[in-house]
């Protein structure tokens, strides 16, 4: 019994097998056979006649037996009516639709093996590749015009800022003009003078001398007095006169080095031509090139004002000694008349127009109510400095190429002034006459200064530094530190008259003796500046430090290392 369920167990088994590979052979055979149907559907002779692809409703010809999409034959009986292969007359009821599956979309040709669908992908790749392509072309390009765009916008940003900022300084200069106008008529109808606006005389009031030249009101009597009892207060006092025993030793001279540089005038048009110091404050001035007059509080190391308004460089600038008031000079031939307001800016008071030249320098005299300004059209103007009134214009016929500096004496009735023709003048300012010539210079007179103990007087040029004795008006030293090349741009005494600086293309320090002995170099400091053309240098109060212009656009101030400063800018 064991034996014949075993037997009939292994027959079953048997069976289920072959039944088993019977049904995968039929598998694989119909699978072989769908295989050949596609391939024949997918044979160039099922493609449309016209297109050439396999067609989404294919219809037949009856007549030629040809295979086209239907749409497209449709179209080429309605505008043609014939076979579009045979050319034989062809109407729509020529046409036989053939049924296909809607389940199964056709493929073409190409997708049938793995080398077609390998170059499909390929041509989808380049494609996608081609379109990545332009597309980062597209944003290269976008990225350009956005950055020009956003430059364009920054510039015009920048010029829209300057232009309100040059607007408003306008707006301000008409507002003080409008407030300056009252003010002067009242003090010009006062002094029974023409009335004044910003330096100007008004056309209808003025008045003209014989060849068409203005009439000045001239320097009265009351002002002369004026004059003369400073004179004499001054001279009195100096002959009490002793040097401060707070006044830098030579020692310390010698041992000068620069302690701080400040960058105070604009980079476009660098360069220091003038400077002045107001000792009671320790202020220092700079008129630059860049057309702008700063001042500087060296203990703060601050700046405190940036006066602007002159269309040309800064040739002078002068404080008034009672600290309120100050002047500047300029190339575009107007000085002003600047006064210090309650916030500490200081606002233009007059704008004096009297010369038609260059103004090259700017003197106060000792009352600190008038000033004197030197012009290169071959005039000096004597003004009231309250008033902002020219009381006398003096014309030097012989000198036709005009003043380059000019200098009152420590006592105010001595005027001196240097010419673009080499030549020093000293003029009597009360009866406005030239007392005195001095001669032997080359070149223009670049700067003018007397002496504290006022018999020296000293005058820089192309050639270098005279020393005058105005007692007996001669020349008694010369020095000539630099070469034919170099001038020397300034010269000043300090306010003791104990030493002499000297700038070039360095600045020298001499010590003052009297006629007979030597005045001796004490200390040469390099110009740092790299322009080698240092242009003015001033002592600071008792000589404690000094302030040094050059044609770079930074104050450099030399002293002692360690004093009391600011820190370098």
């Amino acid at each position: 019994m064991v034996f014949s369920v075993s037997w009939l167990f292994l027959v079953y088994k048997n069976h289920f097998s072959f039944n088993f590979f019977s049904l995968s052979c039929s598998l694989l055979s119909f699978r072989a056979g769908q295989a050949r149907s596609e391939t024949l559907a997918l044979s160039p002779t099922m493609n449309c006649s016209i297109s050439g692809e396999v067609p989404e409703e294919p219809v037949v010809s009856k007549k030629s037996g040809l295979l086209y999409e239907k749409r497209l034959i449709e179209r080429h009986i309605s505008d043609y009516g014939k076979c579009p292969i045979t050319g034989e007359p062809l109407t729509l009821d020529d046409i036989v639709s053939i049924n296909t599956g809607k389940i199964v979309k056709p493929r073409p040709l190409q997708a049938a093996s793995i080398p077609g669908m390998l170059g499909m992908f390929q041509n989808e790749w380049d494609g996608l590749m081609l379109s990545n392509f332009a597309l980062e072309q597209q944003l290269h390009t976008a990225r350009q015009e956005l950055s020009h765009a956003l430059y364009q916008h920054d510039a015009a940003c920048r010029v829209i800022a300057r232009l309100k900022k040059e607007r408003d300084e306008a707006r301000s200069l008409l507002a003080q003009a409008d407030r300056q106008i009252p003010m002067s008529t009242s003090v010009a109808v006062t002094a029974n003078t023409p009335s004044i606006s910003n330096g100007k005389r008004a056309a209808e009031d003025e008045k003209l001398g014989p060849g068409g030249k203005r009439m000045r009101p001239g320097i009265s009597a009351g002002i002369i007095a004026e004059l003369t009892d400073c004179n004499a207060s001054l001279s009195q006092q100096r002959k009490k006169r002793q040097i401060p025993p707070t006044v830098a030793t030579i020692d310390a001279l010698e041992s000068y080095t620069q302690i701080s540089s400040h960058p105070l005038h604009k980079t476009s048009k660098p360069g220091i031509a003038s400077l002045d110091i107001l000792y009671e404050k320790d202020i220092i001035a700079t008129g630059g090139l860049d057309t702008n007059a700063v001042l500087f509080d060296r203990p703060s190391g601050q700046i405190l004002s940036t006066l602007s308004g002159h269309s040309k460089k800064v040739t002078s600038l002068k404080f008034v000694a009672r600290g309120d008031l100050f002047l500047t000079a300029s190339a575009d031939k107007t000085v002003r008349v600047w006064q210090e307001s309650d916030d500490g800016n200081y606002n233009c008071r007059h704008i004096l127009k009297d010369h038609t030249a260059e103004v090259q320098a700017i003197t106060v005299h000792a009352t600190n109510n008038y000033f004197v300004t030197a012009s290169l059209d071959s005039t000096w103007c004597f003004y009231e400095l309250s008033s902002g009134l020219c009381l006398t214009q003096v014309v030097d016929a012989s000198d036709s190429n005009g003043y380059t500096s000019a200098a009152f004496h420590p006592d105010g009735l001595i005027l001196g002034t240097g010419t673009s023709e080499a030549v020093v003048k000293i003029w009597d300012v009360k009866s406005q006459a030239n007392v005195a010539r001095f001669d032997g210079h080359v070149g223009a007179v670049t700067s003018i200064s007397f002496s504290e103990n006022g018999y020296f007087l000293a005058t820089a040029a192309h050639d270098g530094v005279k020393l005058w004795d105005l007692r007996k008006l001669r020349n008694f030293r010369t020095f000539a530190p630099y070469d034919s090349d170099t001038p020397t741009n300034s010269v000043e005494f300090d306010n003791s008259g104990c030493y002499l600086a000297i700038a070039g293309s360095d600045i020298r320090v001499y010590q003052v003796a009297n006629v007979k002995s030597e005045w001796n170099c004490i200390k040469t400091i390099p110009d740092l500046s790299g322009t080698g053309k240092a242009t003015c240098a001033r002592f600071g109060p008792d000589a404690k430090y000094m302030a040094v212009g050059s044609m770079d656009r930074n104050l450099r101030i030399f002293g002692l290392p360690g004093e009391d400063g600011p820190l370098e800018s």
